[in-house]
């Protein structure tokens, strides 16, 4: 496995939170994290933030997670297939336990890193990265610190522009000439600027940790970075810089996102820049036999991954690991993840296909209002055995 030649960094300690819900995903995540969804054909989305991870020299990184984690855990296992499994390199896989004060869920973002001072304790870092682990992009979180370092900052808070008519969805930070944040405005009616927080944080460890046991000492309400942590930091008058990033950056919290990120990731030339081999994304070694397209097939400007047998007509999108579509079935514009077994005669259009779902002989699934989704393991009508 090749990695990026940036010198490692044991400064920094990396945390993943990898424990939300995702309920806007709907029935794609009925069963499974947001984070472990697939994507693009033969990834995870946690896969993204992991691989930066590596790319940009962390060498050990903790992930903090909570509803439904068995799949996540299964597929990072021991970080092998990110180079996370060194002797001085590791991940680490963080649940909610049980302690003297009694079993607690986490409650934000913030209480997540706070539940897991012992941990961060253990590594002893400087500094601490918090990141999200369902977005869709390629940072470089070395560039990062040594902006926070150069600006002797408490705190750096990556941000990225959007459009004006959008900022009042975000959580904007309004700046100084020199990219200082002077005020935090979360979905404001009447934003100032368009800088929108990524939840990409850098902190520096010792400070934070005071901040989270001094709250938690008195009234336990620093819970979230953003409605919280952050406010704390500017009212206290620390150094909070802004760091502006400009490369593809997707939060696939929802079905129209998730589909769109997909859509664009077919593109021979994509934002995400896949072709780049300095910044590889790396994901769970499996092992399938070679996609095989019979003779009736037709495939145009769409990803076939191992294990596919394609029998139809697939048109812009996207057919993950071990997915089967029978003769005469039409696929255009929507994302079938692993293990799907598609029948004959199905039309699917403008449609995410969950992970093992079943589409018997016959079957159509288009909606011309909204990205139609069938979940994990679902049936719809009855597959025939022959091909």
């Amino acid at each position: 496995m090749d990695f990026h030649p940036y010198q490692m960094r044991t400064e920094m300690l990396a945390m993943i939170l990898a424990g939300g819900q995702g309920t806007r995903l709907g029935k794609l995540t009925k069963n499974i994290a947001k984070p472990a969804v697939p994507f693009g054909g033969r990834y995870r989305i946690i896969d993204f933030t992991l691989s930066n991870c590596i790319n940009s020299g962390i060498k050990n990184v903790g992930v903090v997670t909570q509803y439904q984690p068995l799949a996540l855990n299964s597929h990072i296992g021991n970080g092998s297939s990110w180079g996370l499994d060194g002797i001085d390199s590791g991940v680490t896989i963080l649940q909610p336990y049980s302690s003297s004060d009694g079993e607690k869920w986490f409650e934000g973002t913030a209480h997540a890193i706070y539940q897991n001072i012992s941990f961060i304790d253990q590594m002893d870092p400087q500094y601490v990265l918090i990141l999200s682990g369902d977005h869709i992009y390629k940072m470089n979180y070395e560039s990062m610190l040594d902006e926070h370092i150069a600006n002797n900052a408490s705190l750096t808070v990556a941000v990225i522009e959007v459009p004006l008519k959008e900022a009042s969805r975000f959580g904007i930070m309004n700046t100084d000439e020199n990219d200082r944040i002077i005020e935090f405005d979360e979905k404001p009616a009447e934003p100032k600027s368009n800088l929108a927080s990524m939840g990409i944080y850098i902190f520096n460890w010792g400070r934070l940790r005071n901040v989270l046991l001094n709250s938690y000492s008195k009234d336990g309400q620093m819970l979230d970075f953003g409605k919280h942590v952050i406010p704390t930091y500017l009212e206290a008058g620390e150094n909070v810089y802004a760091y502006r990033f400009d490369g593809y950056w997707k939060d696939v919290g929802t079905i129209d996102s998730l589909w769109e990120a997909n859509m664009e990731f077919i593109r021979s030339e994509n934002d995400l820049k896949m072709r780049d081999k300095s910044w590889r994304i790396f994901s769970k070694n499996t092992i399938s036999p070679p996609h095989f397209i019979t003779e009736t097939a037709s495939v145009k400007n769409s990803l076939i991954v191992d294990g596919c047998y394609v029998a139809g007509h697939v048109t812009d999108s996207i057919l993950s690991t071990d997915v089967q579509v029978k003769a005469g079935s039409t696929i255009e514009q929507s994302v079938i993840m692993p293990g799907a077994k598609i029948g004959k005669n199905v039309t699917i259009k403008n449609a995410i296909i969950g992970e093992n779902a079943i589409i018997g002989d016959n079957a159509m699934i288009f909606n011309e209002e909204e990205i139609e989704v069938i979940g994990y393991s679902e049936v719809i009508g009855v597959q025939s055995d022959e091909n």
